[in-house]
This record gives C-alpha cells, sequence and structure tokens, in this order.
C-alpha cells in the first residue's frame, strides 16, 4: 500500500490520460483480491480516486456557453422570485374532535428505528400513530446506528423532546424511558436471542388491524412491546382520518430540531441574506461590486439546492456521468460489492435510463437547469448536501455558473461548527432547517430528503421547483440543441412544478402529499 500511494502522489500526474486509465483498470481489477478492505462491505468504501484522476469535463458545452452568456429578463425575475400564490388549501391538522387520552395505557411501545433523518422522521410519525391505535404508551423511539455515516446520535441529540411530549399530551402518552420494571428491555436485550416480546414481522405497509392482532396480544401479556424492523411498516391507506391528522401533526408540529440546531440554522440563513460572500470576492473586483449590489438586486432572497450527487446515488443509478472507463469501472465495483449486483436499472443503457428520467442529475446538468430557469450569476446558492462524488472537480462548471455558491462551511467557523461535526443527521437537520427558511428549494434528484420538503414545503404553501427528469434526460441527450431552444423546453415543461398543490393518490406518501389528509379547502 506504502508503494501505491508514492506512486499516486509522486507519478501519477506525470502520467497521460490513456496511462491514466489502463492503470486504473488494472488497480480496480487485480487489487480487490490482495487488499479486500477497500472495499467495505457495509458501504463505507473508500472513496474513489478515479473520477479525481480523470476530472470529468463538462459534457454540455454548447449549453454552458450559453448559460454563461444568458442575460434574465426582470419580468423573469420577477415571477421565479415571486412567492406562491395562495392556493385554497389550509393547514388542518386537529381532530374534528376534541382528543382524549385512553383512561388506562395498554402497554409500552418501542420502536428502533434506521435510517438517515428523514427516515427517521417518518418513522417517528408513523410510531405514534400505531401507539395511538393501540392506546399504548410510546417510549422515545430509539436510533440505530447508522452503517454507513456510522452516526450514534440519539433522538434527544436532534429533536426537542420536552416540546415533542407536549405538543402530543392530549393524543397519547409518550415517556423518556421505562419504568424500572422494564428497564431489560434494551435494544442489546434483543440482539442477543430470539424474544417473545419483540415482533420482526411487521410488513412493510401494515395495516391497522395487523398491529390490533399481532402487536396487541403482545402488550396484553406482557405489557411491553419492541417492534423492529419499523421503516415503512404502517400503511398510507385505509386509516381513520384522526390517524392520518396525527401522523401530520407529529411531522409537521411535534418534531422540531434541538436548540443549538436551530441556533446555527438561523445563523446560515441570516448570512445567506444579509451578509455579502466576502470569501468567494475576494480578489475579484467584479465579484466584488456584484456581491455589493446582491443586496438591493435580489432583496436578500436565496435558493437552496439539494444536490443529492454522492457515491452511493451514482453507483446505485447505473448511469455514465462523464468520468470515463475508470469511473465506470469504480462504479460497477463498488455496486458488485454493495449490492451483489441487484441494482435494477443496470439492465438498461444509459441513453434509456436518461429517456425515462432515471439518471441524477450532475452538478453540471443541475446548474445548466437553474440557469434556464432564470436563475443569474448574481443568485445567492447554498449547497444542502453530503460529499460530492467526484469533489470539487464535479463542482466547477457550477461553481462557474453562480459564482456566489454556499454551503455549511463556507458560511459559519469551525467552533459553530463543532457539535454537529462528524454527525451525518445533525448536519441533515441543519440543511433542512436552511431549506424549510429558504425562498426557493430545488433538489437534483428524488430521494427521501426531497420527499420531507417537498411535502412540508407544500404544507406551508413554500415554492419548490420539482425537476421534470423524463424532460430533462432526453434534452440532455439532443447535442444539436442551443440555448435558446433548451431555456425554452425548460421553462414551458416547469410551470406547473413550483410548489402546486397536488393530492395525494393510493399508496403515495402522506409525508410527501400532505394534501388532503393534512389540508382542507379554504
Amino acid at each position: 500500500m506504502i508503494l501505491i500511494a508514492t506512486m499516486r502522489f509522486h507519478l501519477f500526474d506525470q502520467l497521460t490520460h490513456s496511462q491514466k486509465s489502463a492503470f486504473a483498470v488494472v488497480f480496480v481489477i487485480l487489487l480487490p483480491p490482495f487488499f479486500p478492505n477497500l472495499f467495505h462491505p457495509l458501504g463505507r468504501a473508500s472513496p474513489s480516486m478515479f473520477s479525481e484522476w480523470n476530472a470529468p469535463k463538462p459534457r454540455h458545452l454548447a449549453l454552458l456557453e450559453g448559460a454563461l452568456q444568458r442575460q434574465t429578463s426582470v419580468e423573469l425575475q420577477n415571477s421565479l422570485w415571486s412567492p406562491l400564490a395562495y392556493q385554497g388549501w389550509k393547514q388542518c391538522i386537529e381532530p374534528p374532535k376534541s382528543p382524549s387520552l385512553p383512561e388506562k395505557s395498554r402497554g409500552y411501545i418501542q420502536i428502533f428505528l434506521d435510517g438517515g433523518l428523514n427516515q427517521q422522521k417518518m418513522g417517528i410519525c408513523d410510531a405514534v400513530a400505531v401507539a395511538k391505535i393501540l392506546n399504548a404508551t410510546l417510549v422515545i423511539p430509539h436510533f440505530e446506528v447508522n452503517p454507513v455515516w456510522q452516526d450514534s446520535s440519539s433522538f434527544a441529540d436532534i429533536f426537542d423532546v420536552d416540546h415533542f411530549i407536549d405538543v402530543l399530551r392530549d393524543e397519547i402518552s409518550v415517556v423518556k424511558e421505562l419504568p424500572s420494571d422494564f428497564s431489560w428491555s434494551t435494544r442489546e436485550f434483543y440482539a442477543t436471542g430470539i424474544r417473545a416480546t419483540r415482533i420482526k414481522t411487521a410488513p412493510v405497509q401494515a395495516t391497522a388491524d395487523w398491529y390490533i392482532e399481532n402487536v396487541l396480544p403482545v402488550l396484553q401479556s406482557y405489557g411491553i412491546a419492541a417492534i423492529a424492523p419499523f421503516s415503512h411498516r404502517l400503511t398510507f391507506n385505509n386509516l381513520p382520518s384522526e390517524i392520518q391528522r396525527l401522523r401530520c401533526k407529529v411531522n409537521f408540529e411535534a418534531l422540531v430540531f434541538v436548540p443549538h440546531i436551530k441556533e446555527l440554522g438561523k445563523a446560515l440563513v441570516h448570512r445567506l441574506r444579509y451578509t455579502p460572500t466576502i470569501n468567494q470576492a475576494e480578489g475579484n473586483d467584479y465579484l466584488l461590486e456584484e456581491t455589493h449590489k446582491f443586496g438591493k438586486q435580489q432583496t436578500g432572497k436565496f435558493v437552496v439546492l439539494h444536490l443529492r450527487f454522492d457515491k452511493d446515488m451514482a453507483a446505485h443509478s447505473a448511469c455514465d456521468f462523464g468520468g470515463g472507463k475508470a469511473e465506470k469501472l469504480a462504479l460497477a465495483k463498488y455496486r458488485q460489492v454493495l449490492w451483489q449486483g441487484r441494482v435494477l436499472n443496470s439492465q438498461f443503457t444509459d441513453v434509456e435510463l436518461r429517456n425515462q428520467g432515471r439518471c441524477p442529475l450532475t452538478p453540471e446538468e443541475i446548474g445548466l437547469l437553474l440557469a434556464a430557469l432564470g436563475f443569474n450569476n448574481r443568485t445567492r446558492l447554498y449547497l444542502a448536501s453530503h460529499k460530492v462524488y467526484g469533489g470539487e472537480a464535479r463542482l466547477a462548471t457550477l461553481s462557474k455558473l453562480f459564482p456566489l455558491m454556499e454551503d455549511k462551511k463556507s458560511l459559519v467557523s469551525a467552533e459553530e461548527l463543532a457539535k454537529v461535526k462528524g454527525k451525518a443527521s445533525l448536519l441533515a437537520a441543519v440543511d433542512y432547517y436552511v431549506s424549510m427558511h429558504s425562498d426557493i428549494f430545488i433538489s437534483a434528484s428524488p430521494g427521501n430528503m426531497h420527499n420531507a420538503l417537498v411535502g412540508h414545503r407544500a404544507y406551508m404553501n413554500l415554492k419548490t421547483i420539482r425537476p421534470n427528469m423524463a424532460l430533462l434526460g432526453k434534452l440532455y441527450l439532443n447535442k444539436s440543441m442551443g440555448w435558446s431552444e433548451f431555456q425554452h423546453a425548460v421553462l414551458d415543461g416547469h410551470k406547473n412544478r413550483q410548489g402546486q398543490i397536488r393530492l395525494r393518490k393510493e399508496k403515495q406518501s402522506i409525508y410527501t402529499y400532505p394534501a388532503p389528509d393534512c389540508m382542507c379547502r379554504a
């Protein structure tokens, strides 16, 4: 490994492009048998060096040239930044009748949740609903250590526990800890064998009747029931309206972040609205001039971009992102180790996947989309994302289009970040807070963060742009298209994708589509 590292840092930069690719092929094919830990089975594979070795070049040069020369009309700017008009819907989460707790709880419900922040949020909402269905007392849910990011954050590290209990006090009983009689019922207890009080068989989208038939008897026999796994274990269909509205109440009112997350989020929002981007403008007279004009021209407005382009996303999509043969091999190997080849869309070609809108947008492609929608080079753009696959090289085009681009590290000090550093869920919570306070939110591809924010911002009637993935896939395949035609197609294809209320259909998530379950016609 020392020899490889030495070659990487001292000799590799002197190789030609073809020699680099050949070396990468040998590296991918020959080294794993000798160094199996290069690809960890739990997904914490070492960051790929291949995309950095062959820095991806812009793939849409003609569009990029047009975007860099773009002129945005005042009319388009006004339309873009104007708030959503009233749509005839209001927040409506209180049950029709005054809620009341049952006279006696049937026992304690324990929930063990995995996944990232937004999966945990959905699980908490469902856990409250299940406790209500069973007339049980809910123990503050336990968060499993995230296997990918190794995040050990607890419920109390992220969410305000006292606020959670207070908001739900008339709906269900919630306790922070089990009484001493049940102190044996721990996560470690269930990890060491089959236990009569643990339910492992809850199906995905289980009905209320399933819980009554399968969990209630355990409660009646033992006074306690632990459910794991629990993610997506409650249906969105055929539930009483009061249960649906309770889920909404948890999601939109009971779950608020702890004070230090909110304070950091507020600091970021304030600096995005009112502080010049001196870090980026320093040494550049043009940018300094534009920066000082920014506050007047955009009146402190900013857009949040959730740039979901990490290695997992890139590998799971089976698409080509322009990093050459080395990147393709690296992603193929990562995909094989992580999912044993179970990537369903890998049977399609890149062209077929793009025509179907199944390829996540690269930073370059989301930048071109933003430019076509009317965001100019004085737009304050906040990146809400984890590490981008390909690093700075992959972000180069986006930052060229939007020089006033910011993220957590560029806006706050190391001391301010200390409480959340290395904690993926806390970092995501900060980004969630900033996203909820932005003028516009847009995500580069669907996912849990996208879905959660689309629903929450719809509930608050805030502008949220949903990329038309199928349209964009076709547009980016057309190499003869000029900027004017591209922009016209983008604007036309996104007229009704800017936060308009969409009614939830059968089997769709109540957390992504809050109407009509959480909202009423005014």
